[in-house]
């Protein structure tokens, strides 16, 4: 049964790589790599030539697996993908069930960048929305 969860589950991860490639353009992909210059030395970047090369680069080198995406949340973060960051967020809450909680105890993953993104994709509640006095009348 354990074997069926890890294959369900890495299935899910390749899904998502395969969805995050899809969405990363040449010119997507010259920022990220840009974005991760210090962790990919230049000639081997070069050597990069499409998102799934990126993605197997990261991966070999110990900055992605299915259960560690905090490297490339940064990424999409300073990258300014808030999209792409968002579908490893979702990944990451319904595939692996962590949940910001627990990402406080575990660290896995970058919180204040996931934190931001959803605030803007949720909207806020009554209690949130600043309200404003009318202004004075004039005498």
């Amino acid at each position: 049964m354990q074997t069926l969860a890890v294959t369900q589950s890495m299935s899910e991860y390749s899904s998502l790589l395969s969805d995050l490639s899809e969405n990363i353009t040449n010119e997507d992909l010259e920022q990220l790599k840009s974005a991760c210059k210090e962790d990919i030395p230049e000639d081997q970047s070069n050597a990069i030539t499409c998102s799934k090369d990126w993605f197997s680069y990261l991966e070999k080198n110990d900055k992605l697996a299915q259960d560690n995406l905090s490297y490339i949340e940064h990424i999409f973060e300073i990258s300014r993908r808030p999209d792409l960051l968002t579908r490893v967020i979702e990944y990451r809450t319904t595939v692996l069930k962590i949940s910001e909680d627990d990402e406080i105890d575990t660290k896995l993953t970058r919180i204040p960048s996931a934190k931001k993104y959803k605030d803007i994709i949720r909207q806020p509640s009554e209690d949130e929305i600043i309200k404003l006095a009318p202004p004075p009348k004039k005498a």
